[in-house]
């Protein structure tokens, strides 16, 4: 008898960077409790202007420090007794009742870092330090004139992040789930011993402004970084930047920002925008309600999911499972 429990393969959260929060939504000052990658944690902007995390609970008495903690300069103060802690070490550096500070008043300090509108954090199941990076996308930092706003949108997706970054791999489901009328031509570029691939479709499109040939470059950094750029139209452009992150290894959060060159905005920018996140509700109830086959059943038209299978294996300090089933492909 199929049980979900007997057919799924539960994964362990990968290694990599991962978006908490909107930069726009930390003002200094700030301090809020998350909790991602399976782990309790604090974001706080100092007063300089940085973002930092740190592990929540206090190692005094266990406060949870991002409930009441209070920015002091570039520390995090307790709200229990007041310690403070900064921001890029951990280390505590003052105790108003107290003037010596115990050799274990330290706290766990994350690597983080601002870029292209998200504030990241690297988590590693081993502790280890960053071993890779990604690009600045201009155009979601400021001073990109000529493109419009970006919009945001966030959701919270009961799914694992293997799974809902193995869409991009999956150009068949589109015909399925999305009502594509045919599967895009694509090229995938993988390079064995990266963290980035490419995948690049094109197809014809018909705008108010004419009919245009438009392609689609997709770029994948990890499991948590998607940049899609649409060409074709002379002058004109449409981008996403999509980060996913790990809550746990059952769920995800999921945020989007999207903009559209301020002569493209009126003419298929708004129906860009819209088209995007329409079409991730058509995926949540098969992420919600399916299991994980570590060793899939993969036919000939897989391949691009093969492909994919080996190169996430990398991101995990211990990988599961096989690329599929040899002799079925």
């Amino acid at each position: 008898m199929a049980r979900r429990e007997k057919e799924h393969v539960q994964l362990p959260v990968p290694n990599g960077w991962f978006a908490v929060e909107f930069s726009r939504e930390l003002r200094p000052g700030d301090v809020k409790p998350i909790h991602y990658c399976g782990e309790d944690l604090v974001l706080f902007r100092t007063r300089s202007g940085q973002a930092r995390v740190l592990d929540a609970f206090c190692p005094h008495l266990g406060a949870h420090m991002g409930y009441g903690g209070r920015v002091m300069a570039e520390t995090l103060r307790c709200p229990f007794h007041a310690w403070q802690f900064d921001g890029t070490t951990g280390d505590c550096t003052h105790i108003p009742y107290c003037e010596r500070i115990p050799a274990l008043a330290k706290i766990r300090s994350w690597d983080v870092q601002e870029k292209n509108g998200f504030i990241w954090i690297w988590y590693h199941s081993g502790g280890e330090a960053p071993q890779w990076d990604f690009p600045s996308q201009p155009v979601f930092e400021d001073g990109a004139a000529e493109w419009s706003e970006p919009r945001a949108f966030e959701k919270v997706l009961e799914a694992h992040i293997q799974d809902t970054h193995e869409n991009n791999n999956d150009p068949v489901h589109f015909l399925y789930v999305h009502g594509a009328t045919e599967v895009p031509e694509s090229t995938i570029r993988f390079t064995p011993d990266s963290t980035h691939y490419q995948i690049e479709s094109t197809h014809e499109a018909v705008y108010p402004n004419g009919t245009f040939q438009m392609t689609f470059v997709r770029d994948s950094w990890g499991l948590g970084l998607n940049c899609m750029d649409m060409k074709g139209i002379p002058g004109a452009g449409l981008m996403m930047f999509a980060a996913t992150t790990p809550i746990d290894g059952h769920s995800v959060h999921s945020r989007w920002l999207l903009t559209a060159t301020n002569n493209m905005v009126d003419l298929a920018g708004e129906e860009f925008m819209n088209n995007i996140t329409s079409g991730i509700e058509q995926d949540l109830d098969i992420w919600k309600y399916k299991v994980h086959r570590a060793n899939p059943v993969f036919c000939e038209g897989d391949h691009y999911l093969g492909d994919y299978r080996k190169w996430v294996r990398q991101f995990y300090t211990h990988p599961v499972g096989d690329a599929g089933r040899q002799e079925d492909r």
